[in-house]
């Protein structure tokens, strides 16, 4: 429909083309550059391959890799609580930022967390200076629920304060 509210700018990333599918060895490369990048590296915590290649190895963590137009994305890592109903979103990455990438990504794993793991709560946390994610966070709903001080020690041992967002089954609107 012309002049529609839903229509999207060009270029920016329409929910139903992006799919996740569980990384391989062989994302693991671009799952390491997106994490270096310039755009990403100050607000992750990056791993190196191998700790990735554990993380696919772990049966309580989901490592996906976001495509769009049949090419990589970004790339999510879960951590599944099942004895809590919960999912912990500990990483979410997009190579191309400003495309609606990173808002398409979370709408599909807030759909995986609670449906196909049954979660009464997704949660992440956020380093406080992200403005952008905590934005995109409290658009889809995502609620702050404190603070963890000085939880994350960086690299050059200066210790980096984290938020605690969530978003419960009952509050999701798919």
């Amino acid at each position: 429909m012309a002049g529609s509210s839903t229509a999207r700018p060009a270029g920016v990333a329409d929910d139903r083309e992006l799919r996740l599918r569980p990384t391989r060895e062989d994302d693991l490369d671009y799952v390491v550059a997106t994490e270096a990048a310039p755009d990403a590296a100050p607000f992750l915590a990056p791993s190196p391959r191998e700790e990735h290649a554990g993380f696919l190895r772990d049966p309580a963590q989901r490592h996906l890799i976001a495509e769009a137009g049949g090419a990589r994305v970004g790339f999510a890592l879960l951590r599944l609580h099942p004895a809590d109903a919960a999912v912990e979103l500990r990483r979410l990455a997009v190579t191309d930022p400003g495309r609606g990438h990173g808002r398409a990504m979370l709408r599909a794993i807030e759909a995986t967390a609670f449906h196909e793991h049954g979660a009464h709560r997704l949660w992440l946390d956020v380093k406080p200076f992200n403005q952008r994610a905590r934005a995109l966070y409290r658009s889809e709903g995502f609620v702050e629920e404190g603070v963890l001080r000085d939880a994350l020690r960086e690299p050059d041992g200066r210790f980096q304060s984290l938020v605690v967002m969530s978003l419960l089954r009952p509050e999701w609107a798919p």
